[in-house]
């Protein structure tokens, strides 16, 4: 098994927004201009300069080698301005692929990821309970059903396949419902290095959660705050947190653990217990199968649920009882500018657990603490393996990337 992930290191000497003239950095300030236009969608050399800095020289020359290098196509110049026509520059579809994997308790997807974000095929499957060994078959079988179509030209610019999972895999046995053999399995497996032996490209291994968050940072909610605590709801609860426009995975990959945040237990013996046993999705599945119903429809039809009837509607109320509560927690040790709430579920439950837990977070006693908005997130259930496959971009090409991948080792 691998050591617990190395501590991170922020530096913040100087500010992340600008550039350097010094020739040490060139791949910081590549990787700088590449972000800025994934940002802003396009940019031209004279907007580059003002924004980071740099020389309008050699904000023009790190333009020219990244449209060499197929990073970068130009756009319809921009006239109607004295002098020279602007020509604004834009990512490149096909500058770059991704290959992003989540791999769940009770399923998995691979997602072909390119430059600009948009995915160009995913495959799906789903069991009862996780193995190893279906980790690894569905990662070769996956990956050449998503690649069959690539030219060799394409192939040649996957840059790295990105892995969301749980940490601790072998853990919550009772609430994941699997034979103790094969979560124990997980105690001593390296996802990450068992994956590598599978691929040609780099593997980068995320907590699935906090994943889904660096998804929602870069395609959906970053657009409008800077901070925020993301919570993603699945078979368990997790989350993430952003902070300055980055995603802050913590001294060991484990900030943003919103499901470990204790509540009130108003029905069991000892009076708190974790947001996992009553706002997770294993909660509704025991709750179906006490009356009768198949709870397997919660996985297998991601975008109708009507099957569970009114068993959802006890569940949304007993789950935003509880977020309600860990939100007042969250928000007391980090005055976030919005907490945003997605998960595996189709759009309509994401809706109503944001109106309830909104309506009944307004009950609370919030004294002493900053306003801060309640909302929905953006991506739904693709945001695990979307974000996946947006580890190896920002490995590769954002100049954040340090504050993440350092977990990697």
């Amino acid at each position: 098994m691998r050591d617990p992930p190395a501590p991170l290191i922020f530096p913040r000497t100087v500010d992340a927004s600008r550039g350097t003239n010094q020739s040490g950095v060139k791949l910081y300030n590549k990787s700088l201009v590449l972000s800025l236009i994934r940002r802003y969608g396009s940019l031209s050399k004279t907007e580059i300069a003002r924004r980071t800095g740099l020389s309008t020289q050699t904000g023009s020359v790190i333009m020219k080698q990244l449209e060499d290098d197929g990073l970068l196509i130009r756009k319809e110049p921009m006239r109607g301005k004295v002098g020279q026509p602007s020509i604004p520059m834009a990512l490149n579809p096909e500058g770059a692929f991704s290959i992003g994997c989540k791999f769940g308790r009770r399923s998995a997807e691979l997602v072909l990821m390119d430059f600009v974000g948009r995915a160009r095929r995913m495959v799906r499957t789903t069991y009862a309970f996780p193995a190893p060994n279906a980790l690894e078959q569905f990662i070769r079988s996956g990956v050449s059903e998503i690649t069959t179509d690539l030219s060799k030209q394409q192939l040649g610019r996957i840059c790295g396949l990105g892995v969301a999972a749980p940490f601790e895999m072998w853990g919550w046995e009772a609430e994941v419902g699997a034979p103790h053999e094969v979560l124990e399995a997980w105690r001593a497996y390296d996802i990450r290095a068992s994956v590598e032996k599978l691929v040609p490209w780099p593997v980068h291994f995320c907590n699935d959660a906090t994943a889904a968050g660096g998804a929602e940072l870069a395609f959906g909610s970053g657009a409008r705050y800077a901070n925020f605590l993301y919570i993603f709801i699945a078979t368990l609860i997790g989350g993430g947190v952003v902070l300055n426009g980055s995603l802050y995975p913590g001294r060991a990959g484990y900030a943003g653990a919103f499901g470990s945040i204790l509540v009130p237990n108003a029905s069991g013996s000892r009076p708190f217990q974790s947001l996992i046993r009553c706002a997770s999705l294993y909660i509704l599945e025991n709750m179906m199968r006490s009356e009768g119903k198949d709870p397997s429809v919660l996985w297998r039809s991601p975008d109708d649920w009507s099957e569970a009837g009114s068993t959802l509607g006890g569940w949304i109320g007993q789950a935003t009882d509880s977020l309600s509560v860990a939100i007042v927690s969250a928000i007391s040790v980090i005055d976030f500018d919005a907490i945003v709430i997605d998960g595996a579920f189709p759009k309509s439950i994401r809706s109503a657990i944001v109106e309830q837990t909104r309506e009944k977070f307004g009950r609370m006693e919030t004294l002493g603490v900053a306003p801060v908005d309640i909302v929905e997130g953006m991506i739904g259930s693709d945001a695990r393996v979307l974000g996946a496959a947006s580890l190896p971009f920002l490995a590769d090409f954002s100049q954040d990337r340090e504050l993440l991948f350092r977990i990697n080792g």
